[in-house]
């Protein structure tokens, strides 16, 4: 398997992938739990970007679109089955939060322009839609009050953000993530054709209920929002709630499949 994907629980009869998409910084790692808590029929495939845990000795990406054909270049014909053909051809599902929402959500659109396989469901979580523009982007900000609004958000412990070595190796990534997530240009394209679930945090304030609604116009399928308890990274602080919610809902999903 390419090393864009990190799969901790293979299942070759898997009746759905779910593709996983992590935060701006982030690394498959994010999700390595994640399997225990979902349907069994439900294959978890971690994306590992360049640049950090297994890939740590590659570059990160600074933009968006070169990213994203990687991506395509890499995944897509995993998804297509062509490099496994022994094993049996399975839909999936995307999921990403935060900037991984934005990534993911590319993706999908990159993989329908290329005429791959598309997701089936797409679950966009603590992002707002991409056509509204961000009123407080971090990119730009210096070291001390980037790392003011990284305390903020929450998400990265404070034993970390006061290690100077961990930071020196984090920051970088983190930087060019977040100024992708920030600097994206959008071009509305037609609407993709499976549903989209936004989630998002009660009090988050990078991703409201509105902005989380306003990725209504990306489907032309069915388009519907919960929210949970919790900020930006409620991933982290509702876990037991998201898992639930998600199992629920794959579970419906592998169902209808």
């Amino acid at each position: 398997m390419t090393p864009w994907i990190v799969c901790r629980k293979p299942n070759p009869r898997a009746a759905l992938r779910l593709l996983c998409f992590p935060y701006a910084g982030g690394g498959a790692s994010i999700y390595r739990t994640w399997p225990e808590a979902l349907p069994a029929d439900v294959e978890l495939w971690a994306v590992e970007l360049p640049g950090r845990e297994t890939r740590a000795g590659e570059p990160p990406f600074e933009r968006l679109g070169p990213l994203i054909a990687s991506l395509a270049d890499a995944v897509g014909p995993e998804l297509a089955d062509l490099a496994e053909p022994q094993r049996a051809p399975a839909p999936f599902a995307i999921y990403g939060h935060s900037f991984g929402a934005l990534v993911g959500w590319s993706f999908a659109r990159e993989l329908r322009r290329r005429s791959l396989p598309t997701p089936v469901h797409l679950f966009v979580s603590a992002r707002r839609a991409p056509q509204l523009p961000d009123p407080s982007p971090m990119h730009p900000l210096p070291g001390p009050q980037f790392l003011a609004r990284l305390r903020q958000l929450g998400g990265i412990p404070d034993a970390v953000l006061q290690e100077p070595e961990l930071m020196a190796y984090f920051l970088p990534i983190l930087r060019a993530d977040i100024a992708m997530n920030d600097t994206a240009t959008v071009a509305l394209d037609q609407p993709l054709a499976c549903p989209i679930t936004a989630l998002g945090g009660l009090s988050d304030e990078r991703a409201s209920a509105d902005e989380l609604d306003a990725w209504r116009v990306h489907t032309a399928a069915a388009f519907d929002r919960e929210m949970f308890a919790g900020g930006h990274f409620f991933l982290q602080t509702a876990r037991g709630e998201l898992l639930a919610s998600l199992a629920r809902r794959l579970a419906r999903l592998t169902a209808a499949l």
